[in-house]
């Protein structure tokens, strides 16, 4: 719908593999970056990624080929597991890595792994933030997945095809928007050109397949009614359907004609208020053809019914309003600890609750929960899956951003400063930088900026910015830690 316990490593093996020097992985400045702003600071990749996975997936060779290829790539570590993937958080908590990839089949990484995997990651270290970056790669096969796998190059955004008049489409050069809720409306837009609202087809399936096929989009926009198996084109009216079926995703138009979808170029999904599509029952579902036939590396999506709609919204609001900050991965990232820090703030008492059956009368009735803001962030806060290479650098081009955000290290003391380029309103979410290095939480002592409650994990700075700010303004928080042993 449209809204706006560690285990012991009794039955663990792990093996760690060095493929040579650590190093960190550097950022090129963009284009149009204001004197002294330089590049967002980033975790490095190289010598800290984790590739977790079970013992039955890498008994098999071809799914063993995709581990490898991620080892090689980021001179990764390698976790694997026997029962449960939880049994991975004593080896990860001793890694501490920047990002963990778990590849799975895609019999196991249904919603319950999901869920799990969310709340293994933020109990690597005592704070109740995420600890790392971390994505599923998965596929209709081990091929699909080896592809993602291999992917090595920025991919940068410019051409968006949109089944929601509630994307954000700013970023992009080119594109095509279809109204979910008005039939035969849409907009265009050439690259050099504007969007223009043009009149379309009452039944839009075939003009959304051509898009896909001939117009090679590399970033996919949609909302509305959907499942595991199936996107509903029109929310309001009567449309056509996006399908899959052994791997294969398809358009079904209401006079029940189907039309092939193959589009391999390399592409993101933003299924933003999607209810389900994020789920993998099996290899016969909606992520896995989305990967096979219509080329997406990265994606997210839900695993329950989204009613609240921070987990998807809030992810394209960090993504697209501040185009070519966030990787789609950091945004991801950043919504979810956006999530966490207003559960926390907000209602302290059901923090550290956790949702055993995403059912909404049984949540409210088992934790005795009646906000609905404290509902709805219990709810989101472990239902968005992340499926593709979660160190993979996939952004559109750099905007116009509001405001610059510079973290500078000399020694122990760290410095964040934020420079408002013109007038605007802080976000709803927290701004967030990614620490260079990792730091020894326990050592932080803030000396300047504290009124501004920010918060210093070992691996980022978050800072929860509130109302108005006029072209000119300068934020700064200071602070002092010790590196991390």
């Amino acid at each position: 719908m449209t809204p706006r316990r560690p285990l012991g490593l009794a039955a663990l093996t792990w093996t760690v593999f060095v493929a040579g020097a650590v190093h960190a992985l550097a950022a090129a400045p963009p284009a149009d970056a204001s004197p002294g702003e330089g590049p967002e600071v980033r975790p490095p990749a190289r010598g800290a990624y984790a590739v977790v996975v079970s013992e039955a997936t890498r008994a098999d060779a071809a799914w063993q080929a995709v581990c490898d290829a991620l080892v090689a790539k980021y001179d990764g570590r390698l976790v694997t597991w026997a029962k449960d993937v939880r049994e991975g958080r004593e080896p990860l908590a001793g890694l501490r890595p920047n990002y963990a990839c778990f590849v799975t089949r895609p019999e196991e990484c249904g919603g319950a792994f999901v869920v799990k995997t969310h709340r293994l990651t933020r109990r690597l270290d005592a704070d109740p933030y995420t600890d790392c970056l971390w994505g599923i790669v998965t596929g209709y096969d081990a091929a699909d997945a080896l592809r993602i796998a291999q992917l090595k190059e920025p991919l940068v955004l410019r051409k968006v095809l949109s089944g929601t008049s509630g994307g954000k489409v700013g970023p992009f050069d080119a594109g095509v928007v279809f109204n979910e809720g008005k039939a035969g409306k849409m907009r265009v837009k050439k690259k050099g050109g504007d969007w223009q609202d043009q009149d379309g087809p009452k039944d839009s399936t075939k003009a959304i397949v051509d898009f896909f096929n001939d117009e090679k989009p590399d970033c996919f926009i949609t909302s509305g009614h959907a499942t595991e198996h199936d996107w509903q084109i029109g929310y309001s009216y009567k449309d056509g359907q996006l399908r899959c079926k052994d791997g294969q995703l398809f358009g079904l138009d209401t006079q029940k004609q189907k039309h092939a979808i193959r589009s391999p170029n390399p592409k993101v999904h933003l299924p933003v208020g999607n209810c389900l599509i994020g789920r993998v029952p099996g290899p016969d579902c909606m992520v896995t053809a989305l990967i096979h036939s219509a080329g997406v590396v990265q994606m997210f999506g839900y695993i329950v019914p989204t009613w609240y709609g921070k987990g998807g919204w809030g992810i394209q609001d960090l993504y697209l309003d501040q185009p070519g900050r966030f990787t789609l991965a950091e945004a991801f990232f950043a919504n979810t600890q956006a999530m966490l820090h207003a559960i926390r703030t907000r209602f302290p008492d059901v923090a550290a609750k956790d949702i055993r059956a995403y059912d909404l009368r049984r949540v409210a009735r088992e934790t005795g929960v009646t906000d609905r803001d404290a509902l709805g962030l219990l709810w989101d806060r472990d239902t968005v899956a992340f499926y593709g290479d979660p160190a993979l650098d996939v952004r559109p081009e750099r905007g116009d951003l509001a405001w610059t955000q510079r973290l500078t290290v000399t020694g122990r003391r760290h410095a964040l400063a934020l420079s408002c380029r013109r007038a605007g309103t802080w976000p709803k979410q927290p701004v967030l930088a990614f620490l260079p290095h990792r730091i020894d939480a326990a050592s932080v002592k803030i000396t300047e900026g504290e009124d501004l409650h920010p918060v210093v994990t070992d691996d980022f700075l978050m800072v929860p910015l509130a109302g108005d700010f006029a072209a000119g303004d300068t934020v700064r928080v200071v602070f002092t830690a010790a590196r991390a042993k």
